[in-house]
């Protein structure tokens, strides 16, 4: 078994290559991504939509759709490549029990038949073994820590309400005391004062049970309100990442900084926000050299020819540009 890096970094991924087999070909939707998670952190994965950040969770979670494929690269957790052993043992040994993920559109995922305790409850009994009536006890247990009352057990989805389903679907996700969580637009369709609970909660729980989380999400509202770190993604790469405070005050990549700028700020003047222009590449066929070339007002020959390594910068900031690297 491989073995890598230092105690500290919970999640190492390595020149990890996720593509999607379509009969045009395949979709790039994670290409050559490099990124250190450190335990018990919070780390934001943000850009546009189409970008690869889900991509990314689900090749870390080995829950890529059947077309998916992982054509290189690794990913280490606690140490060990979980890429190279055998699904039966990363689905009882990891998936769920160490790693676990609430997923987008997550309040859809219920199943409308059955009592929300026996599906937390199901979740427990199919990696633990523990009787029926000792999940459920858990169940009830891991509901009143999301904030719901644990008499709510014997209720079935489409009585709760939209904030009641997502914070049932954090309970099943924490439901065997995983070490890391994921989190995937975890506030999608919720209403601006449940948004702020649920990322209240979560934020909550990371720092209450000792969980390193990495949250997906286009808003860097989000970011800003609950991760220490935040890692952006362009086009299938990493473009640039930091601590939370770096990225917002000192962005050094033009697509981050279109990104910070296209952020409105409740202090100072009203200002005009500035969009980026055009749009994400088709991934089918992405450009040469810097992906993000095509609508960079500062892009240089270069940026066309060859593509930018992701160098350090200072301490944790990485960077992908040819504008810090000359």
């Amino acid at each position: 078994m491989k073995e890598t890096g230092p105690l500290n970094a919970i999640l190492e991924i390595k020149g990890l290559k996720a593509y999607y087999e379509t009969i045009k070909g395949y979709v790039k939707a994670v290409d050559d991504v490099s990124l250190r998670i450190k335990s018990k952190t919070a780390v934001g994965l943000v850009g546009e939509s189409g970008c690869g950040k889900t991509t990314l969770a689900l090749a870390v979670t080995r829950l890529l759709p059947s077309n998916g494929r992982v054509l290189g690269g690794s990913i280490f957790f606690n140490g060990k490549d979980i890429l190279s052993i055998s699904e039966e043992e990363f689905r009882k040994e990891y998936r769920w029990k160490k790693i676990s993920m609430v997923f987008q559109g997550a309040m859809n995922a219920l199943n409308p038949v059955y009592r929300i305790g026996d599906q937390i409850a199901e979740a427990i009994i199919r990696h633990e073994n523990v009787s029926k009536d000792e999940a459920l006890e858990r169940a009830k247990k891991l509901l009143s820590l999301v904030g719901i009352d644990p008499k709510r057990a014997k209720s079935y989805p489409h009585e709760l309400s939209g904030g009641m389903k997502q914070r049932t679907m954090i309970a099943m996700a924490l439901a065997c005391n995983p070490e890391f969580l994921i989190a995937d637009e975890p506030t999608t369709a919720l209403d601006v004062i449940v948004q702020a609970q649920v990322l209240k909660l979560i934020k909550s729980l990371q720092q209450e049970l000792g969980l390193t989380l990495m949250l997906i999400t286009h808003d860097l509202s989000v970011v800003a309100e609950i991760c220490d770190y935040a890692a952006v993604m362009y086009a299938g790469k990493l473009v640039e990442s930091a601590d939370i405070v770096t990225i917002y005050k000192n962005p050094l990549h033009p697509y981050t900084k279109g990104l910070v700028n296209a952020f409105p700020s409740i202090r100072g003047e009203k200002k005009q926000l500035v969009s980026i222009p055009g749009a994400p590449p088709n991934l089918l066929n992405p450009p040469s050299g810097c992906r993000f070339h095509p609508r960079c007002p500062y892009a240089m020959e270069i940026c066309r020819r060859e593509e930018p390594e992701l160098v350090k910068v200072d301490g944790d900031h990485q960077v992908a540009c040819h504008l810090v690297s000359r």
